[in-house]
């Protein structure tokens, strides 16, 4: 499984493509076809296959069009996958807008939560995103694809910290934080959700063929005994026996970082403003 990087197109184009500003060709080589049309055909084979199974071919036979004719509207892959990204980031803006306000349309809505449901809830719609979305996970995001949707998804986030006395820098750095630490959460998890299928055993079955070896080479655990006392102390546990286990491991370790993050957050705003960041009653300091 290989990385994409986004923001390879060329730049005027991919931007022009993003922001709805790109030529529109006066006939369509196809009846219908439309960039929408082309970016939504490739995010349903990008969900199915992953990025390794996505090809402007096999988005021209999903449409029942001719390779040639995407060209018209897509010049490259590289385009394309720019286009993809922003598109489902406006799932999540719409997210993040409805948790924080009522209002997934309005921008300028009023904020109706504290700051730390507001940045749990910026966490749960990207949670949400890379699990509807896994080929996301396949995508290196040091480079922004600078799109609309992608820019409503910051904006929402940086509302959720506004007005609490931080600077812009650590306005940035703190969704920046939530951010990162949910990617690496979602792809862990993902793993475990993709792991029996790619592997051929599930979960389960990959325990038992190795628990009784490990036991073995373990003895009685006296060269581990942290790990041996920890263990007993129910360190291995997960709370959700539905799931298999490496999945429900991933969503404890999920859950209980976001809170410890948040928990860190807290005190950075406590120590920062000087005033109890309590989420109760959210803190409002003029500029």
């Amino acid at each position: 499984m290989g990385t994409e990087y986004s923001g390879r197109g060329d730049p005027r184009r991919s931007l022009d493509l993003l922001w709805g500003d790109g030529p529109r060709p006066a006939r369509g080589p196809k009846p219908g076809l439309d960039v929408g049309a082309i970016v939504r055909a490739a995010i349903e084979l990008a969900d199915a296959d992953g990025l390794d199974g996505l090809s402007m071919r096999r988005v021209a036979e999903r449409l029942g069009a001719g390779t040639m004719s995407l060209y018209t509207y897509v010049p490259s892959k590289a385009e394309l996958l720019d286009l993809m990204l922003d598109h489902v980031y406006g799932e999540q803006a719409a997210t993040i807008r409805l948790a924080t306000t009522g209002d997934a349309s309005d921008p300028a809505a009023a904020l109706t939560v504290g700051w730390r449901d507001g940045l749990r809830a910026v966490a749960t719609s990207a949670w949400d995103l890379y699990h509807r979305h896994r080929w996301i996970l396949q995508m290196a995001h040091s480079r922004s694809v600078l799109g609309p949707n992608e820019m409503r998804v910051f904006d929402a986030s940086l509302r959720v910290v506004d007005g609490l006395g931080l600077d812009g820098r650590e306005m940035v750095a703190i969704v920046d934080l939530v951010a990162v630490y949910v990617g690496g959460a979602a792809r862990g998890a993902v793993e475990a959700l993709q792991a029996p299928g790619v592997t051929g055993q599930t979960d389960d079955e990959w325990w038992l063929a190795r628990e009784r070896i490990l036991a073995e080479k373990m003895g009685d655990g006296a060269a581990f005994p942290t790990v041996t006392r920890v263990g007993e102390a129910g360190g291995f546990d997960v709370a959700d026996d539905a799931a298999s286990y490496t999945l429900a491991f991933a969503l404890d370790d999920y859950r209980y970082g976001l809170e410890v993050v948040l928990d860190g957050i807290e005190r950075r705003i406590e120590a920062r403003v000087g005033v109890d960041a309590s989420p109760v009653d959210r803190p409002r300091v003029d500029h």
